[in-house]
């Protein structure tokens, strides 16, 4: 049997310009997470990473941290089917016909829009975006030129076995992906419904780990949404 370790990107820039870019507190997660599989000597056979810069740092980052141990640590291949879904781009393709047909779409987005305050933004932001999410997830809106739920499922499910059903028995694979995919993931392994695994999507807090052991086609949870490498409180963000 081979163990997958798929990891959640450390903090990316959320509410800037671009959002694909890790913070500085996301930076300091991705190393302190380096250094905690370092010095427990947890060794990897082969990593891939999803295209997004978010995800790409945060494997480039442990990586540096790994090898600066004295750790291998393997060149990421770096995967598409990992990307995380379109959330930014449903949101923007169906909010503007929603604020005219949902009253409580309607209502999160004046809150949202009033919110004053980081904490207070990312909260208010976070109920519009679970809210008009999980109508795409439930095919009540379907934006044109954006893959569908069960299209972004079967994306990352191909990635899954591509990379799982290569390599030799017992290996260690690092995968850096978001929560989406990590979701989709466990989905895979306990046959969640769709709106279980929507719910299961917010929960991967950044820089965790979830890990999983397959062998053909087994594919078994063994843990889920792991920061042992985030002892301090302030350093714990969903976004």
């Amino acid at each position: 049997m081979g163990n997958a370790f798929l990891v959640r990107h450390a903090q990316a820039s959320f509410l800037e310009p671009n959002y694909d870019k890790l913070s500085k507190l996301g930076e300091a997660q991705a190393r302190l997470l380096g250094e905690y599989w370092a010095r427990h000597k947890i060794v990897f056979d082969r990593a891939y990473t999803g295209p997004c810069i978010r995800q790409k740092d945060t494997a480039a980052l442990l990586s540096d941290v790994h090898k600066r141990a004295g750790t291998p640590f393997p060149d990421p291949l770096v995967l598409r089917e990992f990307d995380e879904y379109q959330g930014e781009t449903v949101l923007e393709r169906s909010l503007p016909g929603l604020l005219e047909t949902d009253q409580t779409v309607r209502g999160l987005h004046a809150a949202f829009q009033s919110s004053s305050g980081s904490v207070e933004k990312r909260v208010a932001f976070q109920k519009l975006f679970e809210e008009v999410i999980g109508k795409w997830v439930r095919e009540e809106i379907c934006p044109p030129g954006v893959e569908t739920w069960l299209e972004f499922c079967s994306r990352v499910n191909s990635g899954l076995t591509k990379c799982l059903s290569v390599g030799s028995r017992g290996e260690r694979v690092a995968i850096f992906t978001s929560g989406g995919p990590i979701a989709v993931a466990m989905q895979r392994a306990l046959h969640l419904s769709a709106a279980s695994t929507l719910n299961v999507s917010w929960m991967s807090r950044n820089s965790s780990w979830s890990e999983f052991i397959y062998s053909g086609e087994r594919f078994t949870l063994s843990s889920f949404n792991c920061h042992a490498h985030l002892d301090d409180a302030a350093m714990l963000t969903h976004r």
